[in-house]
């Protein structure tokens, strides 16, 4: 989600360390910190090589035929399962007609191989390709996606799924749910949308269809007659009805998928009557939070992006964009809904199904009564004994202050915005704790590359939370989260609406020397 211009030497003159990817896109000898760092990685000594291929496709999402950019002759691309301690190999062939990069969302990776075009890397030029390779560090769900403008909200993603060899997996089979906000190829392109917004704000940003819906999107709501639509308001109230506040997105989507599939012909997950199935759930959308229910089925959640929390069942589970949850559902008998609703939008929502028998399809306009049940919320989320984090006192204290200014046409962190950022300073070994300060009346999903974190206090409140590497901060209210500063370089954070970052909501948290 970044720009493709020159290097920004950050922080130049005060120590902090800085990469300079700008002459040359392939990864360099390690040196100092980092290599003292990788050279103390838990590995496998297993190898894993796979191939990306980035380049235009035209896509079935069900039905529907669309032309967009993706991995492959599919969305989402195909998913790289790995074990962890493997090293990951993966050759990125960039045939799109613009520069691109992969960032392994949710990894604490090597610092060089982040995928952050202008922090840790030149963009992969057109016709160019780069080599990545790093240890995969920790076990658990977790995705790939470009860094350059808005290319996120293309076919441009695929699940990473890293298991434990160890792990004792009370589960007899393994599911993986992608949720996408869709707009390339049935309406606006998502580079219209971005520019769009940065001429005319948050109010007038929108997506479109042509006169015809594909099928299953027949009557949906809260559409003019050009079929342009916009969501949300300016109140931004947070209450029980509405958690994250009135206004959620600064897009409507024509469609939303899962597993790349419409609502008219599904992503059907077929199982047998008692099954233990582990629903791997991925937000990889644009703009758009997803509540998240299984018609039938209460959802025992064991996992909060990859890492392991006592399990706790409720009806229903809220994503913001970037979040992962993975869940163990005991199948039913019949055909029941898994419908992913776009929060806080009148857009169609994302359906598939859960096939044990034989049974009428649910109508693509199904709403199970368990979305309006018991919601998950961060309270209810306890990390497991093996991964918490240490309650030390932090050494370092920073506060990041999201922030809108101009009507929508930029979003900025502690008043400025990238590429016109300060960096946020740590060292290696401190123990850092950020306050994230929402002065803004919209939520904004905060993704922090590298490292993962504990949740320390929620509007002022204390809490043992868990690890994390995104987490949705409310307007107008507050977030504290404590991190070990032990995986050195320099490390995107930032809102991962993509649209509020490419419009100015990230910054860079650099180690010094």
């Amino acid at each position: 989600m970044l720009g493709t211009g020159a290097v920004a030497l950050v922080g130049a003159g005060t120590g902090l360390w800085i990469a300079d990817r700008s002459r040359d896109p392939q990864p360099r000898s390690l040196t100092g910190a980092i290599a003292t760092r990788e050279a103390a990685r838990s590995r496998s000594g297993r190898v894993v090589h796979r191939q990306l291929r980035a380049s235009p496709r035209t896509i079935d999402l069900g039905g529907q035929l669309v032309s967009t950019w993706a991995f492959a002759d599919q969305v989402p691309g195909s998913e790289i399962r790995v074990n962890v301690g493997d090293e990951l190999r993966v050759n990125l062939l960039n045939d799109l007609p613009r520069p691109t990069s992969v960032h392994w969302h949710g990894l604490a990776l090597r610092n060089d191989m982040d995928g952050v075009p202008s922090v840790t890397m030149a963009p992969v030029a057109a016709g160019d390709s780069f080599a990545y390779s790093f240890v995969v560090p920790d076990a658990g769900t977790y995705w790939f996606h470009p860094h350059v403008g808005v290319q996120l909200d293309t076919g441009l993603y695929a699940p990473l799924i890293v298991e434990d060899p160890d792990e004792d997996a009370p589960y007899e089979a393994d599911v993986t749910l992608v949720l996408d906000d869709w707009t390339d190829g049935l309406g606006d392109a998502p580079d219209d949308i971005l520019a769009r917004s940065r001429a005319d704000g948050m109010s007038l940003t929108s997506s479109t269809m042509g006169s015809e819906s594909p099928p299953g999107m027949e009557g949906m709501a809260g559409m003019d007659a050009s079929g342009a639509t916009t969501t949300g308001s300016t109140s931004g109230v947070v209450n029980a009805a509405q958690p994250l506040g009135s206004d959620t997105g600064d897009v409507s989507y024509p469609a939303h998928l899962i597993n790349g599939r419409l609502p008219s012909d599904p992503f059907v997950v077929s199982s047998r009557v008692g099954q233990r199935l582990r629903v791997r759930l991925i937000n990889a959308g644009a703009d758009t939070a997803y509540r998240v229910a299984i018609g039938g089925h209460r959802l025992t959640v064991t996992h909060s992006d990859g890492f392991p929390v006592e399990p706790v069942t409720v009806d229903a589970v809220m994503l913001g964009m970037g979040e992962r949850y993975d869940l163990l559902v005991e199948a039913g008998d019949g055909v029941f809904p898994i419908v992913a609703v776009a929060e806080g939008k009148d857009d169609p929502s994302a359906v598939a199904l859960l096939r044990t028998a034989s049974g009428s399809t649910p109508p693509p306009q199904v709403r199970p009564a368990e979305l309006t049940g018991r919601l998950l919320s961060y309270a209810d989320l306890q990390p497991t004994q093996a991964v918490m984090l240490r309650t030390d006192t932090p050494d370092r204290q920073m506060q990041v202050r999201l922030q809108m200014v101009d009507g929508g046409r930029a979003w900025t962190l502690n008043g400025r915005a990238y590429p016109d950022y300060a960096a946020l300073p740590v060292s290696q070994g401190e123990r850092v704790r950020l306050t994230l300060i929402n002065e803004t009346m919209m939520f904004h999903p905060m993704h922090l590359h590298g490292h993962t974190f504990a949740l320390s206090a929620v509007n002022g409140a204390a809490a043992r939370g868990p690890r994390k590497d995104t987490v949705n901060v409310l307007p107008m209210q507050s977030v504290s989260i404590d991190l070990d500063a032990d995986n050195p370089g320099q490390w995107l954070l930032h809102c991962h609406n993509a649209y509020h970052g490419e419009q100015g909501m990230m910054t860079v948290m650099s180690y010094e020397v």
